[in-house]
């Protein structure tokens, strides 16, 4: 059809009028075609010449971007004369990405993002790529290609997110048998508590019916009444806590700038650091991209984490010895240190959360996520597997390299989202078209 058109264009001016008004209804309907195909795709695409101003949106787009103005797209289109546009996007980051396309020339980029909508998180896909006309020279059967301007690709991947989501709590189920077989051993040792104390009083009140009728003092009782409610209590406490291990973790996936959520969350508890003698330090990349993460769970797992730090440095110098020596002016005694790394690598956001505490063995070490387990006097061995399982939620990863009287280093990667679209190479440019 356009090999007709340019031939038909040649000879505009020795068509009849009949030809005319033939070729102009052939025209209409090819574009009546070509705007219902557009129309009819479930991918948004938003067209923009090379200034970035916009030239056409499908109803996908309109459904997907998060625009400013809720109106027809003729009147979009129309307000798009005199603004690029970004202009139009009501989000911040996606406006961003557009800008940084406009400004820095890129023409072929993808990125992720994240958009709440109707207290639900939608994910969206979106990619710039170059809109190229291709023109027949002047009298000759060659063509050469220019850029006009970009097409932007709008996917909701939604659903493609949430499976996976859905999927890795599925495979987390897999690890409940040896949680299950650790609260057996917990419930057992109460249980066999309470079986012998009962048997005792069993047997006492047996006794005492045989002979004169008389039951035991009350204190006589009331020791081992007291004994079985508390294993009771203890079984309870099993209980609640194996429930709080295997109950699903209720996370809202969003993409989250990291680096920035850990300056706030070091910010918090920087000055119960500090009043304990403990320096917190942070050594954050300041470029990484942002993780689909949920913003109130990493703060959780951040916290714990330097929780357990703080426990690990005052066991190694105790507060009440820094102090005596700060109010001295000694300046030669060891402060605790708390140091917080970020970087990216092999595609990984990677965080070490490092102090210089007492640290620990290696058998304690291998068993420092397991439920239960726990080398302190209280608490409840849950901590760290709180933590664990948040950032495989995060579909991330954490282990832990410690040595003792050194301190211990955490060491979590989260994977970076990857651009769901990959380009080719605009080799347009360096052909120097």
């Amino acid at each position: 059809m356009n090999d007709f058109i340019n031939k038909v264009s040649q000879k505009i001016g020795k068509l009849s009028d009949e030809q005319l008004e033939r070729l102009i209804t052939a025209l209409q309907a090819e574009n009546d075609t070509l705007s219902s195909v557009l129309e009819s795709l479930s991918t948004g695409l938003v067209i923009v010449d090379d200034t970035w101003h916009l030239l056409q949106m499908n109803k996908a787009a309109e459904r997907c971007l998060p625009l400013k103005a809720r109106a027809t797209r003729q009147s979009q289109e129309q307000k798009g004369e005199g603004q690029p546009v970004w202009a139009l996007v009501d989000d911040h980051f996606i406006a961003e990405f557009l800008r940084s396309c406009a400004t820095e020339q890129k023409s072929n980029a993808s990125e992720e993002f994240s958009i709440a909508k109707d207290d639900k998180v939608c994910f969206f896909s979106i990619a710039v790529m170059p809109l190229v006309e291709r023109r027949r020279k002047d009298d000759s059967e060659s063509r050469e290609t220019r850029i006009v301007g970009s097409i932007i690709t709008v996917d909701d991947i939604t659903e493609k997110r949430q499976q996976e989501i859905l999927l890795h709590r599925m495979e987390s189920l897999a690890s409940l048998t040896s949680l299950a077989a650790s609260v057996a051993h917990e419930i057992k040792n109460p249980l066999g508590a309470i079986s012998i104390h009962i048997q005792l009083l069993q047997k006492v009140v047996k006794k005492s019916r045989a002979g004169d009728g008389m039951l035991p003092p009350p204190k006589f009782m009331e020791e081992y009444l007291d004994v079985i409610n508390g294993e009771i209590e203890d079984l309870n406490k099993i209980v609640v806590d194996f429930l709080f291990a295997v109950r699903p973790v209720q996370a809202t996936m969003e993409l989250v700038e990291p680096d920035a959520l850990i300056e706030k969350i070091v910010s918090f508890f920087r000055p119960e650091f500090e009043s304990k003698c403990v320096n917190v330090e942070l050594h954050l990349c300041k470029s990484a991209p942002r993780l689909l993460i949920d913003e109130k769970l990493f703060r959780e797992a951040i916290v714990n984490l330097a929780q357990n730090a703080l426990a690990a440095i005052q066991e190694r110098f105790p507060p009440q010895t820094a102090a005596l020596q700060e109010r001295s002016g000694c300046t030669s005694y060891r402060r605790g240190e708390l140091v917080l790394e970020s970087f990216i690598k092999n595609d990984d956001y990677v965080l070490t959360v490092a102090d210089n505490g007492c640290g620990m063995d290696s058998k304690t070490a291998a068993r420092i996520f397991e439920p239960y387990y726990t080398t302190k006097t209280t608490g409840t061995g849950l901590g760290l597997t709180t933590v664990y399982k948040i950032i495989k939620e995060f579909r991330g990863g954490i282990d832990v390299k410690s040595v003792p009287g050194h301190g211990t280093v955490f060491t979590i990667k989260l994977p970076v989202p990857q651009k769901n679209t990959q380009l080719l190479e605009d080799k347009s440019k360096s052909a120097g078209v």
